[in-house]
């Protein structure tokens, strides 16, 4: 292969890449405007997308969950703020709304636990703890 060759091959395989990355970031960004336009169904699958290509977008699962939440299928947000905790522990968001979901299911324990760690991590919306522990405490007491 004479040194053109290289050249114009490497050229191509690099603008396949770099096309990939902005197909990537075009997932994302189409599911977060559509889900701000609640298209539920048409976000949803714009973040699979995003997933197929980033396994580890913790966003991307975030934003399920938050679609789960919406269409009130708990378990399918749980798995999916599962997840992003899993790739990201100190996601606050995530575990906000999960500390809520363990909440709606009564599950003191667990939500006396998750609250404690978000009080740990929290540096966004660290007002929203009291909100978390008000909602324990009606649980407590019910």
């Amino acid at each position: 292969m004479t040194k053109t060759k290289k050249y114009f091959f490497i050229i191509i395989l690099f603008s396949i890449l770099n096309m990939n990355g902005i197909t990537k970031e075009n997932f994302f960004s189409e599911g977060v405007k559509l889900f701000n336009e609640k298209k539920f169904p048409e976000s949803k699958f714009k973040f699979e997308q995003d997933i197929v290509f980033n396994p580890k977008s913790e966003n991307s699962y975030l934003y399920l969950a938050k679609i789960y939440k919406e269409r009130k299928n708990d378990e399918l947000q749980e798995q999916n703020l599962n997840t992003v905790i899993l790739i990201n522990p100190q996601n606050e968001e995530a575990l906000y709304l999960l500390t809520l979901l363990n909440i709606k299911k009564s599950d003191y324990e667990e939500s006396d636990k998750l609250i404690k760690k978000f009080n740990k991590v929290c540096k966004k919306i660290c007002e929203k703890k009291s909100e978390l522990i008000s909602k324990l405490k009606t649980l407590e007491t019910n």
